[in-house]
């Protein structure tokens, strides 16, 4: 199977020699999962885009700084592309950034979250088992860090797992459009780090708790395992 990393962002420069960057990152992580798998990464920010949605077996986004409600040229192109997946029933994940957009490109609504920063560990219940979900969890624990949150789903979109923080936290659409809004491709480490940057940027108290959750295990290997067990589903 051929994976198509749609690169919406960069790791900030001064973390990417510990940490890579974002392909680099789901790289490593799905080939865990299936050291066959093989990839091509299209910079989005740079309007590189799949002429032929057929070029992979299936998509994956990357999450950025940046947020679907910024009114981004390439934002609106790869929300464009995201229903051009859709019209050819083609599989496609959606991670945090990624989340958001497909939700909104099939109609539904992303809003600056009241609650604040989702930052550290989200610990989130499964609401709908499905086969792919193997071995199967009644709980999933991701890195998270966002601020905007799906708000309205589009129709048809199933939620599949959610927290009080975030209760739409994995969507499925019909057979072929997943999404999710933690981060299984960011290490603990990463997220400290991550968080530790951004410290001018996020209250002090969320900093806190986020750092203290970093101590819980988390489902990174075994989301992305559903996720390539998404892809393969027929």
């Amino acid at each position: 199977m051929k994976i198509g990393i749609l690169q919406c962002d960069d790791v900030q420069e001064q973390l990417q020699p510990a940490f890579g960057n974002y392909p680099q990152m789901f790289r490593d992580l799905m080939l865990r999962v299936d050291p066959q798998l093989e990839f091509a990464v299209y910079d989005v920010r740079l309007g590189e885009l799949p002429v032929d949605i057929d070029e992979c077996d299936a998509y994956i986004t990357s999450g950025s700084r940046h947020g679907v409600l910024d009114g981004l040229a390439w934002v609106a192109e790869l929300e464009g592309f995201v229903r051009r997946l859709d019209a050819g029933k083609k599989k496609f994940a959606g991670i945090c950034f990624g989340h958001q957009l497909l939700a909104r490109a099939l109609g539904g609504e992303v809003e600056k979250s009241q609650r604040g920063w989702g930052v550290g560990v989200s610990f989130n219940q499964v609401d709908s088992r499905k086969a792919w979900m193997e071995p199967y969890k009644p709980a999933i624990d991701l890195v998270v860090s966002h601020q905007d949150q799906v708000s309205a789903l589009p129709e048809g979109f199933e939620v599949l797992a959610s927290s009080a923080f975030c209760p739409y936290y994995m969507l499925q659409y019909q057979d072929h459009m997943l999404s999710v809004q933690g981060h299984p491709e960011f290490s603990r480490d990463y997220s400290r780090a991550l968080t530790l940057s951004r410290q001018n940027r996020i209250p002090p108290n969320r900093v806190r708790e986020a750092l203290h959750s970093l101590s819980a295990e988390v489902d990174d290997l075994l989301v992305m395992r559903w996720i390539i067990n998404f892809f393969y589903d027929r």
